[in-house]
């Protein structure tokens, strides 16, 4: 009898060992919200995160942003990043702050983007902790030293950490971001971070894969088809706009979208299809951001690297003028109309497109685009619905503009995109965690992923551990 009570607690020993060693995932963060991604995979007593974003559904940065995180920062052996927004890096320097001291890797363009856009949301969050008398959330010197511990890892290369290995492919959605390919325990996992809407203009498509057994994927357009590609609609916009001797104001988020306006409007002017008129990119982060592009040519499709062929003026055309002053921003009211004005926010909650919102929302003949997705409750949300007036900086201002949107210029996969890139591997997905989404969104792409796929798939828990 005592022998049998051995040899079953020797049983029992051997499958918490087992347990332990193999590949669990838990889920902190992008459970039926579009931002604060956050995720860990553990093997063998090894424990990674990918991503670390920001928290951001009703402000630029939530309250629970403040809360420690979850995990002991100790037990941490390395931190990989999908891409540089701020859903899905804004809380690394925290991480820092915090006591974390690993490394962090990404692909270089990422690295790059993220110290720019890390310090310019710092100044955001310093005035957001001011109005709510919380301490900030983090620092620039914070942003620096992350950089120090930030490691480049270019696409394809095999890493290996403490048993786990990791690769990066191309996730197709802004320049440089990645899907996180992770093995371990003889298991294959995939996080996605946000997929492309392809074939996405400057950069390489989305990497397709044949097989995997698990995958984390994002549904920010799971209930949603992009509308059809509108061509001609900038085009017909700036000739408008030079006809009746009126202002284009087109709020624009500094990455990845002020790029593709860039680039197509330099097609429209160097080729001659619409009149030369003065062209303004009134934003600091987003010439920044540009000439972040200028590193990175290998990143580039065909078409794009023939266009450059030595040179590089993808983004600057007869008439543009970049405003980096303050100075400079202000000088843009002397210029008589016609004009372009591209500047940040891309939903008019800050920045210099305010200013010039006050100045011209209120003109008829004047017209405001709007080239990416309005959040609810949003400046930009609330002008893109028709509201008749809206309060900026205080003042009441009159919406008498014409108002265009164009939905195809989201770098996101739609929900066709999101099922076509999951197909090919259906026959070997065990199951499919369904993140980075509102209610609707997740929701509705389980269902297509099941009805359509065949494949399980499921909403996971916040703060659940998964075997896998």
């Amino acid at each position: 009898m005592l022998k049998f009570v051995d040899n079953l607690q020797s049983l029992q020993n051997e499958l918490e060992k087992l347990y332990k060693l193999g590949m669990k995932l838990t889920f902190f963060g992008g459970i039926k919200e579009v931002t604060g991604s956050n995720y860990m995979i553990e093997s063998g007593g090894v424990k990674i995160l990918i991503d670390c974003g920001l928290k951001q559904s009703g402000h630029f940065a939530d309250p629970e942003n403040w809360d420690p995180f979850p995990y002991d920062l100790n037990e941490i052996s390395a931190v990989f990043v999908t891409h540089a927004h701020i859903d899905h890096t804004g809380r690394l320097p925290k991480l820092i702050r915090d006591g974390y001291r690993g490394k962090i890797y990404s692909t270089p363009p990422t690295k790059d983007f993220a110290q720019l856009l890390l310090l310019d949301s710092e100044n955001i969050l310093q005035k957001e902790a001011e109005q709510h008398s919380r301490e900030q959330l983090y620092l620039a010197d914070d942003v620096m030293e992350l950089m120090t511990r930030w490691e480049g890892l270019e696409y394809y290369r095999d890493f290996n950490i403490g048993g786990i290995k990791v690769k990066l492919y191309n996730a197709g959605h802004i320049l440089g971001s990645s899907i996180i390919e992770v093995e371990a325990d003889g298991k294959k996992i995939l996080f996605t971070g946000d997929l492309g809407n392809n074939p996405p203009p400057i950069i390489k498509g989305t990497d397709f894969f044949e097989e995997a057994d698990y995958c984390v994927i994002e549904s920010a357009y799971g209930a949603r088809i992009h509308e059809p590609t509108q061509p001609g609609i900038i085009e017909d916009l700036i000739e408008d706009v030079a006809k009746f001797r009126s202002v284009l104001m087109i709020p624009a988020f500094a990455m990845e979208r002020t790029q593709k306006l860039l680039y197509e409007m330099n097609g429209l002017f160097k080729e001659g299809r619409v009149p030369r008129i003065p062209v303004f990119l009134d934003s600091p982060l987003a010439i920044e951001v540009t000439d972040i592009y200028k590193k990175y040519t290998d990143y580039f499709n065909e078409e794009t690297l023939k266009e450059v062929d030595g040179h590089f003026s993808l983004f600057d055309f007869p008439g543009l003028q970049k405003t980096l002053t303050t100075e400079e921003s202000k000088s843009i009211n002397s210029v008589p109309p016609p004009k372009v004005i591209i500047a940040g926010s891309g939903m008019s909650q800050g920045g210099r497109i305010l200013h010039h919102e006050m100045r011209y929302l209120s003109d008829p003949k004047s017209i405001i685009l709007f080239v990416g997705y309005q959040s609810k409750g949003s400046l930009g949300r609330k002008i893109k619905e028709g509201a008749p007036s809206v309060k900026i900086h205080g003042e009441d201002v009159n919406v008498k503009c014409r108002i265009v949107s164009i939905e195809s210029y989201s770098a996101h996969a739609d929900q066709k995109q999101l099922l076509a890139w999951l197909e090919p591997m259906k026959f070997d997905l065990k199951n499919v965690f369904v993140v980075q989404g509102d209610d609707e969104g997740s929701s509705v792409l389980v269902n297509k992923i099941k009805d359509q796929l065949a494949i399980r798939a499921e909403i996971p828990e916040g703060g659940k551990t998964y075997e896998l």
